[in-house]
């Protein structure tokens, strides 16, 4: 016999067992704060009552990461348990199927429609956000940052203080580059859930678009302590960890925590966390001009679906790095020549944006530095559609960066650099400005930069490529 019970959101749930719905409403929460458990608990809701459908969508939602198909089996048993639930649940089921078979465009639909009538199925809410953030599988919005804010801003009067609400707020508030209501917002949703590692999230995103990367890589660390590190999101959360560490040029750091926390066999070589591996090891080549390709073989592994299915452009962007990084040209070829075919058939995202992106990589991995300027350069206004964060993006920008300066365009890479610097502090970017003055013989200007960045850099791996650079170029600019 079915029971009225509803969620702490106030929706209807349709079980007939008091103890699933309980299960069910604290899974919610776990995966809403990106924790670990909750598979555990829909698992424990489905044992308690095993047609209860929403327990088997969520279940499926929490086993993507796995990649094996497991999430497809569960959400297809909620497809066929949900005929006798609410419309609202059968919607809600619907487009979690939608999602995790792949039909992107077709989910954000139905979600931002179900949205309008249930403003407080928070889970879809969440599942917009990720939706945006992959380029909705291939629908390459882009103006995403604007939507998703607008999508919240809709929302905002039926949540009030909710910590689900608020940590999601302040995404959106951060990705549209309102830092400081972003962090305050972060820090009320902590406020009210401690643990959420969904706030704690956004709290490194402010840090690191603000470039306070040594006050963001201390709140990581303090808030690790009360983390259980064995939820997936540990990953993502240990990749912006990393990234504070190369922002001090703390080379080895950022290397241990690939190893130990990032690198693909971390979750099962699962293709969800290519973003992080790929880009955190393009990165060390880019800035350190050494061979930081590592685990190569993983990687690659990680990277080989985008070869031969589609998926998302974020995906496939990402696979083209872990190709570059670790010397992978045949499958760059490969994914070459499936995103052209793409293209030639009509899509307009592979033809504007996933395709040049892919040969400007491949480009600039050949050394051929101008060709990548080419190919990077115009795609820089629109870079949202393929998808991701702003910080996961900047690795394209600081490739496109790159490549000005190898191929001499200084007075670009000066523009660029300027243009990012009056945003945030970087020493990396005045470290980049200096090269660029050095190179076309503004010396004073470019000798000030560079004490400036070994001052900032002093406790840096001392014999990282890139160190070695900023020394050997100050007794450079010295000496003319």
């Amino acid at each position: 016999m079915k029971i009225t019970i509803r969620d702490r959101f106030g929706l209807m749930l349709t079980t007939s067992s008091a103890l699933a719905a309980e299960h069910y409403i604290e899974g919610v929460d776990l995966l809403l704060e990106q924790c670990y458990g909750p598979e555990e608990r829909f698992l424990q809701a489905i044992e308690a009552d095993a047609d209860f459908a929403l327990a088997h969508a969520a279940l499926g939602l929490a086993r993507m990461v796995r990649e094996n198909g497991d999430d497809r089996v569960s959400v297809d048993r909620a497809r066929k348990l949900c005929s006798n639930a609410s419309r609202r649940e059968q919607q809600h089921v619907e487009a979690v199927s939608l999602f995790i078979h792949g039909q992107g465009i077709q989910a954000l639909r139905l979600i931002l429609d179900h949205l309008t009538e249930f403003p407080r199925d928070a889970l879809l809410m969440r599942l917009a956000n990720r939706l945006y953030t992959l380029g909705c599988s291939g629908a390459g919005i882009s103006n995403y940052p604007v939507e998703l804010y607008g999508m919240m801003r809709r929302l905002e009067r039926f949540y009030g203080d909710d910590w689900v609400f608020l940590g999601q707020d302040a995404f959106a508030h951060h990705e549209m580059g309102y830092l400081d209501e972003s962090l305050v917002l972060a820090e009320r949703s902590l406020a009210g859930r401690p643990t959420s590692a969904h706030a704690a999230h956004s709290v490194a995103h402010v840090y690191f678009e603000k470039g306070n990367v040594v006050d963001g890589s201390h709140f990581l660390e303090e808030w690790f302590e009360g983390f259980d590190r064995r939820a997936p999101f540990n990953i993502h959360l240990s990749w912006h960890q990393a990234l504070f560490k190369l922002a001090q040029a703390y080379y080895t750091d950022a290397l241990t925590l690939y190893k130990e926390s990032i690198r693909p066999s971390v979750l099962q070589k699962s293709a969800t966390s290519l973003a992080d591996s790929a880009s955190l090891m393009w990165r060390m080549r880019l800035y350190s001009r050494s061979d930081a390709s590592c685990l190569a073989e993983e990687i690659r592994e990680q990277a080989i679906p985008a070869t031969e299915s589609p998926g998302p452009a974020f995906r496939d962007a990402h696979a083209a790095l872990a190709f570059a990084a670790t010397g992978g040209a045949e499958c760059l070829e490969r994914l070459r020549n499936r995103l052209e075919t793409l293209a030639e058939n009509g899509n307009p995202l592979a033809q504007e944006m996933t395709l040049p992106l892919v040969k400007g990589i491949t480009a600039f991995a050949a050394e051929a530095y101008g060709e990548a300027v080419d190919y990077l350069e115009p795609l820089m206004p629109e870079l949202a559609r393929i998808g991701g964060s702003h910080a996961q993006r900047e690795v394209f920008e600081d490739t496109l960066l790159e490549a000005y300066l190898r191929a001499r365009q200084n007075d670009q890479a000066q523009c660029m650099l300027q243009e990012r610097l009056n945003r945030r502090s970087s020493v990396r970017d005045r470290f980049w400005l200096a090269r660029a003055q050095a190179d076309t013989g503004a010396t004073a200007s470019a000798q000030d930069l560079l004490h400036q960045v070994a001052k900032n850099w002093q406790q840096a791996d001392p014999d990282s490529p890139e160190v070695e650079m900023l020394h050997s170029l100050m007794t450079t600019a010295t000496d003319l």
